[in-house]
């Protein structure tokens, strides 16, 4: 009997363990089922608050959507500043060809090319040969897409100065500070034919060649350079780094006592 008893409770206990696996199962499927509807309103407020952290509270414009999506250059702090300052420039003295060209290449940079303009030809209005205005207002004619009329531009800029060499060295310098290559040589060219033997006019195509990494070029215009003129430390410093074997010529000593003169 005793056997029987225990056989018996052994029985009742593995059913109810099976009961209760069975009970768990249930909850779990339950909570697998439900869960996602559970914690959908935490996932939304979540969401909610990550949005807030990246786009902030403040309400967007419409100024500052037209501002957003305008394809311009950001201007810095600095930059505005500085701005505000040639303005006041200006204002005290308008006729400042300085400060409206620096002027118009903020406009420039910013994509506001209308009074870029505006302001570079005031500043060669006040003074006819600034450079540096001549090649700015080609550099945007080009950007505009109107190629032909900054290669006229150009030429007419080169055309005014076909009989100075220091003239067309120039503008040869200031279309290379704004990247326009195919005028700088152009330049450059004209001003060795109107000068040939200036040692000046071979140093500066020197640099703009080494300032495209061209060495070979700038070694060759460099050396003509200083075989004009030998007196160039910068050159000579230059052409050392290169591996041009400099001679520096030995100064002639010449004897400035008066000879005397014989009496017989």
């Amino acid at each position: 009997m005793e056997v029987i008893r225990f056989s018996i409770r052994e029985n009742k206990m593995a059913g109810k363990s099976k009961l209760e696996n069975k009970k768990s199962k249930i909850k779990i499927l339950k909570l697998r089922t439900f869960a996602p509807w559970t914690f959908a309103p935490y996932a939304l407020l979540a969401l909610f608050v990550c949005a807030l952290l990246f786009t902030g509270c403040t309400e967007t414009t419409e100024s500052d959507t037209i501002r957003t999506t305008r394809k311009t250059r950001i201007t810095s702090p600095t930059g505005q500043e500085r701005k505000k300052e040639l303005l006041r420039a200006i204002e005290r003295r308008f006729e400042n060809p300085d400060a409206h060209f620096e002027l118009g290449q903020m406009y420039q940079a910013e994509g506001l090319l209308v009074a870029a303009e505006y302001h570079y030809n005031i500043a060669l209005q006040f003074d006819p040969v600034h450079r540096d205005s001549q090649a700015a207002m080609v550099k945007m004619m080009a950007e505009s897409g109107d190629t032909e009329k900054a290669r006229l531009q150009a030429d007419e800029y080169m055309r005014q100065v076909s009989t100075s060499s220091t003239g067309s060295r120039k503008l040869a310098m200031a279309f290379q500070k704004q990247g326009l290559d195919e005028y700088v040589l152009a330049c450059y060219q004209q001003a060795i034919r109107i000068e040939p033997n200036s040692a000046e006019n071979y140093k500066q195509i020197g640099y703009y060649y080494l300032s495209k990494d061209d060495k070979v070029r700038a070694r060759d215009f460099l050396s003509r350079s200083f075989e004009i003129q030998p007196n160039q430390a910068d050159v000579a410093l230059t052409l050392g780094q290169l591996g041009v074997e400099i001679k520096i010529p030995q100064k002639v000593e010449t004897n400035l006592q008066i000879p005397e003169e014989s009496v017989e």
